[in-house]
C-alpha cells in the first residue's frame, strides 16, 4: 500500500475538483482512498508530495510510438501498409514496439496511456489499440484491443494511391469506397450478428475481411477519422450518420472554421499535432486556437502529437500552447486526462483520480503547461516507474 500525502490534488472530477492538500492512498493497482483528511493507514509506504501537483496520468489520443520507431528508418516504420486501400484486419499491437525510447520518453513526461495504431494512407488502415505506455510485452500493456478502427479522409491516401494511378485518386473515390466497405460489412453483419463457428460461414474469407467491424456497427468502438480540412470532416460526419457510427475527428485542423457543425453532430475532435511544420496544403489552417475553438462550441476535445510528427514528450505543451491561444486552463487539463479518457472509451479506468480507478498518477514541480517543469514521479498501475533524481522514494 502507498500513501501520497501533502500534494495539491487535481482529481479531474466534477465532485472533488481540485484539493489543496490531499492524500491519495494505493492499493495493488488500484486508487483505494481520495481525501482531504491526512489520516494514513497503517502499514503504507508514505510519498511526500510536498506541496506539488499530482494530476492523473496524462493520455495520448492518437499516436503512432512503437510502430514507427525512432532512429530506425525504414526498418523500424510499420505505420502504413500501401499497397492496398481497405485492410481493416490489420492490428497494431502486432506492430508496436515496446522497445522504442519513446515508452520512455513518455514516462517520463507523465504520459501513462496511449491510443496506438496504423497511419493514414490507406482509406481503411487498421485497428489501434489503448495500451499503458510501461512494459517490455504488448500483451502485457493492453487495455483495450481493438480500440477503434482507424479511417482516412483527404491527402494522404488520395497521394498515396493516385501517385500510382489506382483509386482512390479522388476524394470522392475515398468517400465511395469507404461506403461500399461499410455498407458490404453492414450486410455481413446482419447476416452474422456473431462470429459463425469455424466451418459454418459461407466465406472465411469474408468473416476474415468484415468480421472485424461488429464492434463498429456495435457502436462498442469508434471510427478514427484522419480528417484535416473542413471539408473532409463534414464528409465524415455525413458517412458516420448515413451508417449510425460513432467517430472520433482525429487532427481536425479547420474545426475552428466549422466548430458549430461540429458540436451539433455530437462528435468528440482530437486536435493536433500543431507544433508541427504546414508541410501539407490541408493543414494550411492549422493553429493551436483550434481547440478552445471547439471547446467554446461545447466540442469535447483532447491534443495528440500524433508522435513521431511531434515527439511524444511535448504533448503538456502543446495543450499548454493550447490555453495560450484560447482552451481554458481546465480544459487543458481535460484536454490531458479525462477528455482523452472519454475519447478513447476508457474513463472508467483512468483519467481521473477517483476510488476504484487504476492508479496511474503523476506528480509534477511546477505546472506541466509551463516550461521549466518536471515530473517527480510517474505511476502505472500502482508502480512507480519513473522518478526524478530530486525525488528521493
Amino acid at each position: 500500500m502507498i500513501a501520497i500525502k501533502n500534494a495539491k490534488v487535481f482529481t479531474m472530477e466534477e465532485t472533488t475538483g481540485v484539493l489543496e492538500i490531499g492524500t491519495v492512498v494505493v492499493e495493488g493497482d488500484t486508487i483505494c482512498r481520495v481525501s482531504a483528511e491526512q489520516e494514513i493507514p497503517e502499514g503504507a509506504r508514505v510519498i511526500d508530495g510536498r506541496g506539488h501537483m499530482l494530476f492523473p496520468g496524462f493520455i495520448e489520443p492518437h499516436c503512432h510510438m512503437g510502430i514507427t520507431e525512432e532512429k530506425k528508418g525504414r526498418e523500424g516504420d510499420d505505420c502504413n501498409e500501401c499497397v492496398d486501400p481497405l485492410t481493416p484486419y490489420l492490428r497494431a499491437i502486432d506492430a508496436i514496439n515496446p522497445m522504442d525510447a519513446a515508452f520512455h520518453d513518455a514516462v517520463a513526461a507523465g504520459i501513462t496511456s496511449a491510443m496506438i495504431g496504423p497511419g493514414s494512407s490507406n482509406v481503411v488502415g487498421g485497428q489501434f489499440a489503448f495500451v499503458k505506455t510501461h512494459g517490455r510485452c504488448m500483451d502485457e500493456m493492453i487495455r483495450l484491443a481493438p480500440a477503434a478502427m482507424k479511417v482516412a479522409f483527404g491527402e494522404n491516401p488520395k497521394m498515396n494511391y493516385g501517385m500510382k494511378d489506382c483509386s482512390p485518386y479522388t476524394r470522392m473515390a475515398i468517400a465511395g469506397m469507404l461506403r461500399k466497405e461499410l455498407l458490404c460489412a453492414g450486410n455481413y453483419i446482419k447476416k452474422y450478428p456473431n462470429p459463425p463457428a469455424q466451418g459454418e460461414e459461407e466465406s472465411p474469407e469474408d468473416e476474415f475481411r468484415y468480421g472485424c467491424y461488429r464492434d463498429v456497427f456495435a457502436k462498442k468502438i469508434p471510427l478514427k477519422v484522419h480528417a484535416h480540412r473542413a471539408d473532409d470532416i463534414l464528409t465524415a460526419i455525413r458517412i458516420a450518420e448515413e451508417f449510425g457510427l460513432d467517430i472520433t475527428l482525429d487532427h481536425c485542423s479547420e474545426g475552428h472554421l466549422i466548430a458549430e457543425k461540429i458540436a451539433r453532430s455530437g462528435f468528440p475532435a482530437i486536435v493536433g499535432p500543431d507544433l508541427a511544420s504546414r508541410n501539407k496544403i490541408e493543414v494550411k489552417n492549422m493553429a493551436f486556437k483550434t481547440a478552445g475553438e471547439l471547446e467554446k462550441a461545447k466540442v469535447t476535445v483532447a491534443v495528440t502529437t500524433d508522435h513521431p510528427v511531434s515527439l511524444i514528450q511535448s504533448l503538456p505543451l502543446c495543450c499548454g500552447l493550447a490555453v495560450k491561444e484560447g482552451l481554458t486552463p481546465e480544459g487543458g487539463l481535460r484536454a490531458l486526462t479525462i477528455s482523452a479518457a472519454q475519447i478513447c472509451r476508457m474513463d472508467h479506468m483512468v483519467g481521473s483520480i477517483r476510488e476504484g480507478k487504476k492508479a496511474d498518477l503523476v506528480l509534477f514541480k511546477g505546472h506541466p503547461f509551463e516550461t521549466f517543469s518536471k515530473v517527480l514521479f510517474t505511476m502505472i498501475d500502482g508502480e512507480i516507474v519513473y522518478r526524478d533524481a530530486e525525488m528521493y522514494l
